[in-house]
């Protein structure tokens, strides 16, 4: 299934900080760089800690819209389902940068679970886990990078 350009490109975009912060894990100069030039926060595992509590937020909200396109009680599940991400974001992330990083690498996990079941029940573009499996991958794989190395 084809991904639409706009929503692949987009979705490429809005991997570059898991991917900036995972090239400054493995390479220190560049961290020092960005350290230096734009802040500590921009480097290392923070910037994938940050922007991976923002997204999976933001996810929350495309999950809640995709519940709108459920009916009964399914539409309630899809509601209730769709705060998930954005409470285990907020609640999960806490105690330093490992133990965050490894609960942001379980919330996306379970993300890609949830988008699968929306997606199994036709709520979520038929295009939807094609776009999101290797996005997930590579989301895994940076903060992998930031809790393992």
């Amino acid at each position: 299934m084809n991904v639409p350009r706009p929503a692949l490109l987009l979705g490429l975009a809005g991997l570059i900080p898991f991917l900036w912060g995972a090239m400054t894990v493995l390479l220190p100069d560049l961290a020092l760089w960005t350290a230096q030039t734009v802040g500590g926060r921009f480097a290392g595992p923070y910037v994938m800690l940050f922007y991976g509590a923002i997204i999976l937020s933001f996810m929350s909200g495309v999950l809640w819209g995709f519940a709108t396109r459920l009916e009964g009680a399914q539409a309630a599940t899809g509601y209730a389902l769709s705060v998930i991400p954005a409470l285990w974001a907020f609640f999960m992330t806490g105690g330093g940068p490992t133990g965050a990083g490894m609960s942001l690498m379980a919330g996306f996990a379970g993300l890609l679970g949830l988008d699968w079941l929306f997606w199994r029940y036709d709520a979520a573009p038929p295009w939807w886990m094609a776009l999101r499996v290797p996005m997930t991958a590579v989301v895994l794989a940076c903060l992998g990078i930031g809790v393992f190395l």
